[in-house]
Protein backbone atom coordinates (compact mmCIF):
# COMPACT_ATOMS: atom_id res chain seq x y z
CA UNK A 1 0.00 0.00 0.00
CA UNK A 2 3.03 2.46 1.16
CA UNK A 3 4.35 1.81 -2.47
CA UNK A 4 0.97 2.72 -4.46
CA UNK A 5 1.19 5.98 -2.27
CA UNK A 6 4.21 6.82 -2.91
CA UNK A 7 3.69 6.35 -6.43
CA UNK A 8 0.72 8.48 -6.66
CA UNK A 9 2.91 10.99 -4.89
CA UNK A 10 5.87 10.66 -7.49
CA UNK A 11 3.06 10.88 -10.43
CA UNK A 12 1.40 13.65 -9.29
CA UNK A 13 4.48 16.06 -8.35
CA UNK A 14 5.90 15.16 -11.79
CA UNK A 15 2.45 15.85 -14.01
CA UNK A 16 1.95 18.73 -12.38
CA UNK A 17 5.51 20.20 -13.44
CA UNK A 18 4.75 19.41 -16.87
CA UNK A 19 1.42 21.42 -16.36
CA UNK A 20 2.81 23.76 -15.25
CA UNK A 21 5.31 24.21 -17.86
CA UNK A 22 3.50 23.61 -20.12
CA UNK A 23 1.10 26.60 -19.13
CA UNK A 24 3.89 29.03 -19.74
CA UNK A 25 5.25 27.74 -22.65
CA UNK A 26 2.13 27.76 -24.04
CA UNK A 27 2.17 31.81 -23.67
CA UNK A 28 6.05 32.49 -23.87
CA UNK A 29 5.85 30.44 -27.26
CA UNK A 30 2.89 32.39 -28.57
CA UNK A 31 4.58 35.55 -27.60
CA UNK A 32 8.00 34.80 -29.04
CA UNK A 33 6.20 33.49 -32.19
CA UNK A 34 7.53 29.65 -32.39
CA UNK A 35 3.45 29.23 -32.91
CA UNK A 36 0.10 31.12 -33.19
CA UNK A 37 -2.09 31.76 -30.79
CA UNK A 38 -4.84 29.23 -31.30
CA UNK A 39 -1.74 26.65 -30.66
CA UNK A 40 -0.76 28.54 -27.78
CA UNK A 41 -4.54 28.22 -26.21
CA UNK A 42 -4.47 24.18 -27.46
CA UNK A 43 -0.96 24.27 -25.33
CA UNK A 44 -2.73 25.69 -22.45
CA UNK A 45 -6.36 23.86 -22.67
CA UNK A 46 -4.32 20.61 -22.59
CA UNK A 47 -2.06 22.35 -19.94
CA UNK A 48 -4.98 22.63 -17.52
CA UNK A 49 -6.14 18.97 -18.08
CA UNK A 50 -2.89 17.97 -16.82
CA UNK A 51 -2.95 19.81 -13.85
CA UNK A 52 -6.42 18.51 -12.84
CA UNK A 53 -4.96 15.17 -13.77
CA UNK A 54 -2.31 16.07 -11.03
CA UNK A 55 -4.62 17.35 -8.50
CA UNK A 56 -6.64 13.85 -8.73
CA UNK A 57 -2.92 11.78 -8.03
CA UNK A 58 -1.74 14.49 -5.69
CA UNK A 59 -4.69 14.52 -3.61
CA UNK A 60 -5.02 10.65 -3.50
CA UNK A 61 -1.51 10.42 -2.60
CA UNK A 62 -2.30 12.38 0.26
CA UNK A 63 -5.40 11.09 1.40
CA UNK A 64 -3.25 7.66 1.07
CA UNK A 65 -0.93 8.95 2.93
CA UNK A 66 -3.02 9.96 5.87
CA UNK A 67 -4.38 7.15 5.77
CA UNK A 68 -1.32 5.23 6.51
CA UNK A 69 -0.60 7.58 8.51
CA UNK A 70 2.63 8.75 7.21
CA UNK A 71 3.56 12.25 7.82
CA UNK A 72 6.66 12.14 5.42
CA UNK A 73 4.63 11.42 2.22
CA UNK A 74 2.29 13.91 2.96
CA UNK A 75 4.21 16.35 3.29
CA UNK A 76 5.64 15.06 -0.07
CA UNK A 77 2.41 15.03 -1.62
CA UNK A 78 1.98 18.63 -0.75
CA UNK A 79 4.01 20.12 -3.22
CA UNK A 80 2.33 18.63 -6.10
CA UNK A 81 -0.99 19.31 -4.56
CA UNK A 82 0.02 23.16 -4.69
CA UNK A 83 1.35 23.07 -7.97
CA UNK A 84 -1.07 21.69 -10.01
CA UNK A 85 -3.81 23.79 -8.36
CA UNK A 86 -2.13 26.93 -8.95
CA UNK A 87 -1.53 25.51 -13.06
CA UNK A 88 -5.21 24.41 -13.33
CA UNK A 89 -6.60 28.08 -11.35
CA UNK A 90 -4.54 30.59 -13.83
CA UNK A 91 -6.24 29.73 -17.09
CA UNK A 92 -9.99 28.96 -15.19
CA UNK A 93 -9.69 32.28 -13.96
CA UNK A 94 -8.94 33.93 -17.52
CA UNK A 95 -11.87 31.53 -18.24
CA UNK A 96 -14.12 33.05 -16.15
CA UNK A 97 -13.16 36.32 -16.92
CA UNK A 98 -14.48 35.51 -20.29
CA UNK A 99 -17.65 35.57 -19.17
CA UNK A 100 -17.59 38.02 -16.90
CA UNK A 101 -16.62 40.66 -19.96
CA UNK A 102 -18.12 41.55 -22.71
CA UNK A 103 -17.21 40.03 -25.80
CA UNK A 104 -15.85 43.46 -27.57
CA UNK A 105 -11.81 44.43 -28.44
CA UNK A 106 -12.22 47.81 -29.31
CA UNK A 107 -12.70 50.46 -27.09
CA UNK A 108 -12.72 54.62 -27.36
CA UNK A 109 -13.72 57.69 -26.05
CA UNK A 110 -15.47 58.54 -29.16
CA UNK A 111 -17.90 56.01 -30.36
CA UNK A 112 -19.40 58.03 -32.89
CA UNK A 113 -16.02 59.39 -34.98
CA UNK A 114 -13.17 57.10 -33.13
CA UNK A 115 -9.54 58.00 -33.53
CA UNK A 116 -8.80 56.29 -36.58
CA UNK A 117 -5.63 54.05 -37.55
CA UNK A 118 -3.31 55.63 -40.01
CA UNK A 119 0.47 54.53 -39.57
CA UNK A 120 -1.13 51.14 -38.59
CA UNK A 121 -3.77 50.49 -41.01
CA UNK A 122 -1.53 48.33 -43.01
CA UNK A 123 -0.33 46.13 -40.07
CA UNK A 124 -3.95 46.22 -38.75
CA UNK A 125 -5.16 45.27 -42.32
CA UNK A 126 -3.63 41.92 -41.73
CA UNK A 127 -4.65 41.52 -38.35
CA UNK A 128 -7.73 39.16 -37.57
CA UNK A 129 -9.62 42.09 -36.48
CA UNK A 130 -10.69 44.90 -38.70
CA UNK A 131 -9.03 48.22 -38.73
CA UNK A 132 -12.37 50.24 -38.95
CA UNK A 133 -14.61 50.20 -35.74
CA UNK A 134 -17.11 47.77 -35.56
CA UNK A 135 -19.94 49.93 -34.94
CA UNK A 136 -23.08 50.57 -32.95
CA UNK A 137 -23.68 47.16 -31.31
CA UNK A 138 -20.05 47.63 -30.20
CA UNK A 139 -20.71 50.98 -28.70
CA UNK A 140 -23.86 50.02 -27.00
CA UNK A 141 -21.98 47.03 -25.69
CA UNK A 142 -19.15 49.20 -24.33
CA UNK A 143 -21.15 52.05 -22.63
CA UNK A 144 -23.00 49.38 -20.51
CA UNK A 145 -20.03 48.30 -19.69
CA UNK A 146 -17.41 50.57 -19.64
CA UNK A 147 -19.87 54.01 -19.27
CA UNK A 148 -16.60 55.70 -17.68
CA UNK A 149 -15.04 55.67 -20.57
CA UNK A 150 -15.06 59.45 -21.76
CA UNK A 151 -13.12 61.78 -23.62
CA UNK A 152 -10.55 63.87 -21.43
CA UNK A 153 -10.86 68.20 -21.46
CA UNK A 154 -8.34 70.28 -20.66
CA UNK A 155 -7.60 73.72 -19.98
CA UNK A 156 -4.25 74.08 -21.91
CA UNK A 157 -3.54 74.55 -25.51
CA UNK A 158 -3.86 71.64 -28.44
CA UNK A 159 -0.17 71.59 -28.80
CA UNK A 160 0.61 71.24 -24.61
CA UNK A 161 -2.31 69.02 -24.28
CA UNK A 162 -0.58 66.54 -27.50
CA UNK A 163 3.06 67.34 -25.72
CA UNK A 164 1.50 65.68 -22.78
CA UNK A 165 -0.30 62.68 -24.55
CA UNK A 166 3.18 61.71 -25.92
CA UNK A 167 4.62 61.76 -22.26
CA UNK A 168 2.22 60.08 -20.50
CA UNK A 169 1.81 57.54 -23.92
CA UNK A 170 6.07 57.16 -23.57
CA UNK A 171 5.64 56.38 -19.82
CA UNK A 172 3.20 53.65 -20.49
CA UNK A 173 5.58 52.08 -22.08
CA UNK A 174 3.93 51.94 -25.94
CA UNK A 175 6.23 51.12 -29.12
CA UNK A 176 5.05 54.32 -30.56
CA UNK A 177 4.63 53.63 -34.34
CA UNK A 178 3.70 57.61 -34.86
CA UNK A 179 3.36 61.03 -32.80
CA UNK A 180 2.40 63.78 -35.46
CA UNK A 181 2.87 66.95 -33.56
CA UNK A 182 0.92 69.10 -36.62
CA UNK A 183 -2.05 66.32 -36.67
CA UNK A 184 -1.62 66.08 -33.29
CA UNK A 185 -1.72 62.36 -33.60
CA UNK A 186 -0.38 59.52 -31.87
CA UNK A 187 -0.53 55.95 -32.62
CA UNK A 188 1.08 53.10 -30.78
CA UNK A 189 1.10 49.22 -29.45
CA UNK A 190 0.97 47.87 -26.44
CA UNK A 191 1.98 44.09 -25.93
CA UNK A 192 0.64 42.56 -23.25
CA UNK A 193 2.50 40.33 -20.95
CA UNK A 194 1.78 36.46 -20.82
CA UNK A 195 1.28 35.90 -24.71
CA UNK A 196 2.51 38.62 -26.15
CA UNK A 197 -1.05 40.19 -27.80
CA UNK A 198 -0.59 43.68 -29.64
CA UNK A 199 -3.04 45.88 -29.24
CA UNK A 200 -3.27 49.07 -30.99
CA UNK A 201 -3.55 52.79 -29.33
CA UNK A 202 -4.69 55.66 -31.39
CA UNK A 203 -4.84 59.12 -29.77
CA UNK A 204 -6.38 62.28 -31.24
CA UNK A 205 -6.06 66.01 -29.61
CA UNK A 206 -8.41 68.61 -30.67
CA UNK A 207 -8.96 72.20 -29.91
CA UNK A 208 -11.69 73.31 -28.04
CA UNK A 209 -14.18 76.58 -28.84
CA UNK A 210 -12.89 77.69 -25.31
CA UNK A 211 -9.59 77.74 -25.98
CA UNK A 212 -8.79 74.04 -24.31
CA UNK A 213 -8.02 70.61 -25.90
CA UNK A 214 -9.94 67.53 -26.28
CA UNK A 215 -7.97 64.20 -25.67
CA UNK A 216 -9.65 61.11 -27.68
CA UNK A 217 -8.37 57.85 -27.42
CA UNK A 218 -9.02 54.12 -28.94
CA UNK A 219 -7.41 51.16 -28.10
CA UNK A 220 -8.23 48.08 -30.26
CA UNK A 221 -6.75 44.27 -30.48
CA UNK A 222 -6.01 42.63 -33.21
CA UNK A 223 -6.79 39.34 -32.18
CA UNK A 224 -9.13 37.95 -30.19
CA UNK A 225 -12.89 38.52 -29.09
CA UNK A 226 -12.88 39.57 -26.01
CA UNK A 227 -10.33 41.59 -24.31
CA UNK A 228 -11.15 40.91 -20.79
CA UNK A 229 -11.44 44.33 -20.28
CA UNK A 230 -7.39 45.00 -21.32
CA UNK A 231 -8.25 48.03 -23.70
CA UNK A 232 -11.02 49.87 -21.03
CA UNK A 233 -7.87 49.56 -18.18
CA UNK A 234 -5.12 50.91 -20.45
CA UNK A 235 -7.45 54.14 -21.86
CA UNK A 236 -8.12 54.65 -18.11
CA UNK A 237 -4.65 54.35 -17.10
CA UNK A 238 -3.15 56.47 -20.32
CA UNK A 239 -5.97 59.51 -19.40
CA UNK A 240 -4.66 58.97 -15.50
CA UNK A 241 -1.36 60.09 -16.77
CA UNK A 242 -2.69 62.76 -18.86
CA UNK A 243 -4.57 64.19 -16.16
CA UNK A 244 -1.42 64.04 -13.51
CA UNK A 245 0.80 65.79 -16.45
CA UNK A 246 -2.16 68.84 -17.08
CA UNK A 247 -3.48 69.60 -13.77
CA UNK A 248 -7.75 70.81 -14.28
CA UNK A 249 -7.88 68.33 -16.87
CA UNK A 250 -11.36 66.70 -16.43
CA UNK A 251 -14.08 64.03 -18.27
CA UNK A 252 -16.03 65.56 -20.64
CA UNK A 253 -19.75 65.34 -20.01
Amino acid sequence: MRGIVRTLVGAGLALAVVAALAGVLAGLGTKLGFWDFRTGFAVLRWSVYGALAAVALSGAGLLGAMHQRSARLGLTALPGLVIALAAAAVPLLHVRMVEAYPPIHDITTDTKNPPRFVALAEIREEAPNAVAYPGETTAKQQKQAYPNIRPLTVPVSPERAFDAARAAAAAMGWNIAAADAEARRIEATAETFWFGFRDDVAVRVTAREDGGSRIDVRSASRVGVSDLGANAKRIREFLAGVQERLPGAAPAE
